[in-house]
């Protein structure tokens, strides 16, 4: 994942709406009409979360059920997850190796 896509996802993420609509569409895929009445929001200011989460590349549009065109159904987009959760596993490995380097030195010194 590029820096900038990195810094496009923590965006997202970092409104608490916006981890809401997350928590929702980890149950199931659902319509931005039904995340806003979940969420507590009007209609416009789901979308806009939506376009935040499309941006991180956490959510995609699927296919609704319906056979009205105009139905926008949200799901997770598993690779954005997946993206996410690699760069937070090496970041843990790097301070794991750091704190692990700062413990023998002090044990050396000591």
């Amino acid at each position: 994942m590029s820096e900038a896509a990195l810094d496009r996802a923590f965006a997202a993420l970092a409104d608490p709406q916006r981890r809401r609509v997350v928590e929702l569409l980890r149950e199931r895929p659902r319509r931005a009409g039904e995340l806003a009445a979940a969420a507590g929001v009007t209609a416009p200011a789901m979308s806009r979360h939506l376009r935040a989460l499309r941006d991180g590349a956490l959510v995609e549009e699927a296919r609704g059920e319906s056979a009205d065109a105009r139905v926008r159904v949200y799901q997770l987009r598993a690779e954005g997850m997946e993206e996410l959760k690699r760069w937070l596993e090496e970041t843990e490995r790097l301070w794991s190796e750091q704190l692990a380097a700062f413990k023998r030195h002090v044990e050396r010194e000591g």
